[in-house]
């Protein structure tokens, strides 16, 4: 079946609409149309997608609990010369989706591995959430369990990077709670539902506004999401605590305003504000 269209042996990275099934370009139908076969996340889901652009191909299981098996499978098809498609569900493949082992594995032996990029939620949440982009953290799925999570979300409390979440709108409530405990009730946050369907929705506010906001909207916890929370601020005036253990050190050995004076020049502080910790600590 392999056409010119595709190249022999091959394996194709095929994204995916995340919601509206007119957002795939027309090189990922061509592939999808033209390979020998689809390896999919859900192949009852996929065929939903090949049905509503009149795609007649052969399709193939590949999830979280077969991927080890299937990568041998296909590495004996590309090494017959066959075309294969990778897709999931919805979006991009591999962004916290099946399909990494086997990529990895078919990266080693020197198989040809082609992305066909398009629809990824995370990106598309990002581009409409109104905080910062030029740099950001994707950390996948939080953990369901609130121990857990809280867990995840305290190694990151001081990350200035804008954070990307996926998380299951029926815990909104508790996730955005947690928020609240280790962020604070200030730290900014956005929760975009529903990307690209019917009932997208893309809200933003303070993490104490917007638990308030979900508890009086129960239409909120449905659907698919994506949660972003805006990265930590230092305060410029701020001391670190470095100073400020180093500023004890000092004390014990020589006078305020001296000790002050070298904290100063090896943190960048300025004086005045070190003095006042200084005789703080001296009384």
């Amino acid at each position: 079946m392999t056409t010119t269209f595709v190249e022999p042996s091959t394996l194709y990275i095929v994204a995916t609409p995340i919601g509206n099934l007119a957002d795939i370009s027309q090189r990922a139908l061509t592939i999808l149309e033209h390979v020998d076969v689809i390896a999919c996340e859900d192949t009852r889901h996929t065929q939903k997608l090949l049905s509503a652009y009149s795609i007649k191909n052969k399709t193939l299981s590949l999830h979280d609990h077969n991927e080890t098996y299937r990568q041998t499978q296909i590495e004996e098809m590309l090494n017959e010369g066959k075309s294969i498609a990778l897709v999931s569900d919805a979006g991009t493949p591999l962004i916290s989706d099946p399909g990494y082992h086997i990529v990895s594995y078919l990266k080693q032996l020197n198989h040809k591995v082609v992305p066909i990029p398009g629809a990824c939620a995370a990106i598309t949440a990002l581009s409409a959430a109104g905080l910062a982009t030029d740099k950001f953290s994707f950390e996948g799925f939080l953990p369901s369990k609130q121990g857990a999570r809280q867990k995840v979300l305290t190694e990151l409390v001081n990350e200035s990077r804008t954070m990307v979440f996926y998380d299951a709108p029926r815990r909104a409530i508790d996730t955005v709670g947690d928020i609240v405990e280790v962020f604070g009730s200030d730290r900014k946050i956005v929760i975009a539902r529903e990307l690209t369907k019917t009932f997208e929705t893309i809200h933003s506010d303070t993490a104490g506004d917007f638990l308030k906001w979900l508890e009086q909207d129960p239409n909120q916890l449905k659907g698919e999401m994506v949660l972003i929370i805006e990265g930590f601020k230092a305060d410029p005036n701020a001391i670190p605590n470095k100073a400020i253990e180093t500023l004890k050190i000092l004390l014990t050995h020589m006078k305020p305003k001296i000790a002050c004076a070298i904290i100063a020049d090896i943190y960048d502080i300025k004086k005045n504000s070190l003095y006042e910790i200084a005789l703080e600590l001296k009384d």
